[in-house]
């Protein structure tokens, strides 16, 4: 099977032949012995596409790119690097300077491992009329604390600069802690954005992933201005964050709409990645209940995977995947995945496909595993895909379907 080709220039280096349909993935050993809830909510059954690929990478020597976006009309695709950058990319390979006028990126390490940075990049959904496009990011609050927060600003028409930006959101209260920031953030078609959170990771940040007067561990929903909707679930409960939509999450770092249902995918602790589809106002279970189990092979929060009033996930892994974002297959290039979900791993290296009937998973596929550390996930307008490699030296990668398959 060939190998992409490696490239330290931008220059588009495409393979010398398609590289063959992925081998059957192999499960591994259980971190945890917790029963599922029911049938396939782990370790569906695995299966392998039929099917060859194309691969060609855009660019490489991009700093562990986080999130792709692509810009209407063939303009390319907008880029963020974690340590602060959001660049424009041409589908010719050309990486521009840094576009200018992002706010001040809180980029803090935590121990060997840094999370903190520029994240989620989104195109508005009214950029033909306003130009906007959103993003989230670690903001910094003094005194070493952050939090994560989500902006706005104007693109301008020569794509080097953003002029008009605003947060919209601001995650309450600081955290000393420099972990588990989540961050997606994805339009609901009317009007409304959904922000995902974690939960900064520690003992004592983590318990509030429970409590409604913080957003930490929460999906939140709010305009796209800002503004929060009359009709979010704790808007008039005293004392409640009324940007809350759900709670109980962990570390959200994957969403994407399904129509109008909401999908989330969240880093579980040493076993227990989640996709949960977030309702309003319910309790997802982080850390009272885990399908995982501590780093150190202790029990989380009660021991239990399952209590009553807290939400089941759609899905779990055990070994997990360490997700990155999440897409929705919609194109016709890969007509037999229309309605799976494509999901980047880090741990589990390249993407997971998951085949879906109605909220339930019902088969799992391991692709474009020799890329490692894949962040996120774009799919094109034509379909084709986009695959980000979180890498000092990260590379953006161009599926398409092998020739003889067309």
């Amino acid at each position: 099977m060939n190998r992409l080709m490696t490239t330290t220039t931008a220059l588009v280096a495409i393979l010398a032949a398609p590289l063959a349909a992925q081998e059957t993935h192999q499960w591994g050993e259980k971190n945890a012995n917790f029963e599922p809830a029911f049938e396939n909510q782990t370790r569906a059954e695995l299966v392998s596409s039929d099917l060859s690929f194309d691969y060609r990478s855009l660019t490489a020597g991009l700093e562990h790119p986080w999130a792709v976006a692509e810009l209407p009309d063939g303009a390319g695709l907008l880029v963020t690097e974690r340590p602060g950058r959001l660049k424009h990319v041409k589908l010719e390979g050309d990486v521009s300077e840094p576009i200018a006028g992002l706010p001040e990126i809180f980029n803090q390490s935590a121990g060997d491992s840094t999370q903190a940075g520029l994240l989620d990049v989104k195109v508005g959904p009214d950029f033909a009329e306003d130009r906007m496009i959103y993003f989230t990011y670690s903001k910094g609050m003094g005194d070493g604390t952050s939090v994560t927060a989500a902006g706005r600003g104007k693109l301008s028409d020569d794509l080097t600069e953003l002029t008009e930006v605003e947060d919209i959101f601001v995650q309450t209260p600081p955290s000393p802690a420099a972990m588990h920031y989540g961050s997606r953030i994805v339009f609901d078609g009317n009007g409304h954005a959904f922000i995902t959170t974690g939960e900064h990771f520690t003992d004592e940040e983590r318990k509030k992933a429970q409590t409604l007067d913080n957003t930490y561990g929460k999906v939140v929903r709010v305009g796209l201005d800002g503004s929060i909707p009359g009709d979010n679930p704790f808007v008039d409960q005293d004392g409640a964050e009324p940007s809350i939509w759900s709670y109980g999450h962990r570390n959200v770092q994957g969403a994407a709409m399904r129509g109008n249902q909401l999908f989330v995918v969240e880093h579980g602790p040493a076993g227990g990645d989640e996709i949960n589809i977030p309702q309003a106002g319910l309790n997802y279970g982080w850390p009272v209940v885990s399908y995982g189990i501590r780093y150190d092979g202790d029990e989380i929060g009660t021991g239990r995977a399952q209590a009553e009033g807290m939400s089941e996930p759609a899905y779990y892994w055990d070994p997990v995947i360490a997700p990155g974002d999440m897409v929705f297959y919609e194109g016709a290039l890969f007509s037999d995945w229309n309605g799976d979900s494509l999901v980047a791993g880090l741990v589990a290296p390249g993407i997971v496909r998951l085949a879906w009937d109605g909220d339930r998973v019902i088969a799992e596929e391991r692709l474009f595993t020799e890329y490692g550390r894949v962040r996120d996930i774009e799919e094109l307008s034509d379909g084709s895909l986009i695959l980000a490699t979180d890498y000092e030296d990260g590379e953006l990668i161009h599926v398409t379907l092998s020739s003889s398959d067309s």
